[in-house]
């Protein structure tokens, strides 16, 4: 959950017009996304409802990383800013990743 919230401030940040709008709103959208379908992986009900859930999360993560890495290249933000988020996004694909190879690997 702190991770949505970072992000969402984040969006906050981001300036008024139509790329903060725009890039603001996809960001929120897979931001949040990150933390609500991890939440539902975590009460899957099968192994497979797991991996599926958690392939969301791999895809929400990635998705959230390029509006961060946008923000970054069109100057929105400085990247001093979100450098600590970037990276945290990146620890949260992999460790969902690795999490994934492991649950197929484990399935009968």
């Amino acid at each position: 959950m702190k991770f949505a919230l970072r992000v969402l401030e984040v969006v906050e940040a981001l300036p008024d017009g139509t790329k903060g709008w725009v890039i603001g709103r996809q960001l929120c959208k897979s931001g949040t996304s990150v933390a609500a379908n991890y939440r539902a992986a975590a009460r899957a009900k099968s192994s497979p409802d797991f991996i599926y859930k958690l392939g969301i999360v791999e895809e929400e993560a990635d998705e959230t990383i390029f509006w961060l890495e946008l923000i970054v290249a069109d100057e929105l933000l400085p990247a001093q800013r979100l450098d600590s988020l970037i990276n945290e996004a990146n620890e949260l694909l992999a460790i969902t990743v690795a999490s994934i190879k492991t649950a197929k690997s484990q399935r009968p």
